[in-house]
């Protein structure tokens, strides 16, 4: 009670101390259910004013916000500000910030716009954000894009599926491999040895199948969820998305991650990107073929088109069970190639953190166990963003690596301490957690306003992880140094290691979870609690 009570009452000091706004915006959001077409068939969704994706948001740097949110919905509802810096009673998440918007209530958010770039604003309540309840936010900077370009359009990916998050985690809790429609058969395994060529190779086939089934595990499970359509801007693959150009401009496009449980590997198939932002912050300009985009992550690209014809956005889900897809063209009606989709890949030992997996406990199929070598290893393999396997060759893929901060007005502090996080998890009870520990049972990490801790997130899992925090910004240690990026979303992939350092310049409580939606639902969440300091 009482550190709520102290964070309410900075907030009311802060209002009133507050210079006068410099401009104001008032925006109105209705939420309800809508009956939209996808791709020919008729879906029932939660809507934005209507729509799926949601009305853009345009701000500028400076604005002072005021977001009137209604809800037309039976069920209580939530608008949370992805990646803007708010004071956490306008987070816009249930039981930790405010109490959820009720049936028929009309809720206010006001902040100020401290920043500027892409970000996107969504539901926090049950499983609204998969059922179309996500939308873009732009916001100008009050001194001008660094890099200007003659066209801008938001690119937002999505995944909607026939079933709800209810039936859905139903399904996974009952059957964790319910979804998984590729597992390796007698008849395969035939196959793999047939194709063997010498009796080593044969051996590691049956070595490889008995390790596996030993797990109960497939290592065609790339993700947890399968049977989604795939959106761009709330449009399916045939419905065409597209955006126009003339030959010779530059073409700024916005991408977002809105999905629920999908990794994306992103290209335009005859046009190099050049990447000018990650999460809302720019970065010295990089030119990629290719980029994997994780849940709830931004990238702004530039793009020169320079002949007269149509050219395929594609972005390829991980498992390659489908893609998004939206049209560059010159004029309306022009589609380029259907995106092909590649051979799935397949995980690995290295993806479970190390080659043996001594002491795992097989019968148990507990992710928890499989990563305990990985975890004591020092090698700087978890700074690197694995790329796509199966990029075509020469293709130049954005990594992690090649992210480099252009905003040098912050300091960069060595941190005070060091906190070593697990990502764990159970398979065969689906639940997904931190340090063996599900929300239920450890929901609170205490942090002292100012300080600067490292987070080193050990993927202990089978499954990528997109760790999201609210309120705060990750400062990404990737080894670029003084230069090292600021992101508000970073992936772990399986059996690696990713750090951060987090400067606790926000006092309130923060949410800090995967963004994989069934993987914070079933536990994968924490409340930073960030106290007001007393030394100025």
């Amino acid at each position: 009670m009482s550190i709520r009570r102290s964070f309410a009452s900075l907030a009311l000091l802060a209002f009133c101390l507050a210079a006068p706004p410099v401009f104001a915006g008032t925006y109105d959001l209705v939420i309800d259910r809508t009956t939209v077409a996808i791709d020919g068939q008729t879906r029932r969704v939660f809507s934005i004013n209507g729509e799926i994706a949601g009305p853009t948001l345009r701000w500028t740097e400076g604005e002072d916000v005021t977001v009137n949110v209604t809800n037309r919905l039976k069920e209580d509802t939530s608008i949370h500000w992805h990646g803007i810096l708010v004071p956490y009673q306008m987070d816009g998440v249930p039981m930790v910030s405010f109490r959820g918007i009720r049936p028929g209530e009309t809720f206010t958010y006001r902040f100020k716009v401290r920043q500027a770039g892409t970000y996107w604003y969504h539901s926090h309540s049950g499983g609204q954000e998969q059922e179309g309840m996500y939308a873009p936010i732009v916001i100008a900077p009050a001194k001008g894009e660094r890099e200007r370009a003659v066209r801008d359009y938001v690119v937002m990916l999505s995944d909607h599926h026939p079933m709800s998050p209810g039936s859905i985690l139903r399904k996974l809790k009952q059957e964790p491999g319910y979804f998984n429609d590729r597992r390796r058969t007698l008849p395969g395994l035939m196959r793999d040895l047939a194709a063997a060529k010498t009796t080593e190779e044969k051996q590691a086939v049956i070595s490889s199948r008995l390790m596996w089934g030993e797990m109960r595990m497939d290592p065609t499970d790339l993700a947890d969820v399968t049977g989604y359509t795939f959106l761009v801007n709330g449009r399916g693959p045939t419905d065409n998305w597209t955006g126009l150009f003339k030959p010779g401009e530059k073409v700024r496009l916005r991408f977002i991650n809105g999905s629920a449980m999908t990794l994306f590997d992103t290209r335009i198939p005859g046009l190099r990107m050049k990447v000018v932002q990650a999460d809302g912050q720019d970065v010295k300009p990089i030119e990629v073929d290719e980029f994997r985009i994780g849940v709830g992550e931004t990238y702004d690209v530039i793009v020169e088109p320079k002949e007269d014809r149509a050219y395929t956005i594609e972005a390829q889900s991980i498992d390659r069970r489908g893609f998004a897809r939206g049209t560059l063209a010159p004029r309306e009606g022009m589609s380029g190639p259907a995106p092909v989709p590649r051979p799935p890949a397949l995980l690995g030992e290295a993806d479970m953190g190390h080659g043996g997996m001594p002491g795992m406990d097989h019968s148990k199929m507990d992710h928890a166990k499989m990563g305990h070598a990985a975890s004591a290893s020092s090698d700087l393999s978890g700074l690197v963003h694995v790329p796509p396997v199966d990029a075509p060759a020469g293709s130049k893929v954005l990594s992690y690596t090649d992210l480099r901060r252009v905003d040098r007005s912050y300091r960069l502090r060595p941190p005070d301490r060091t906190i070593d996080i697990r990502l764990t998890g159970n398979m065969e009870k689906f639940f997904w957690s931190f340090d063996d520990k599900k929300f239920s049972e450890d929901p609170v990490m205490n942090f002292t306003q100012g300080e600067t801790v490292r987070l080193v997130f050990r993927n202990e899992t089978m499954m990528n992880h997109a760790i999201h925090l609210h309120g705060l910004w990750m400062d990404l240690e990737n080894g670029a140094g003084e230069d090292r990026p600021r992101k508000h979303v970073v992936i772990v992939p399986p059996g690696r290691t990713v750090s951060v350092t987090v400067r606790m310049t926000e006092a309130g409580r923060w949410p800090f979870h995967c963004h994989f939606l069934y993987h914070m639902m079933t536990g994968m969440f924490r409340e930073f609690v960030v106290t007001p300091s007393a030394v100025p």
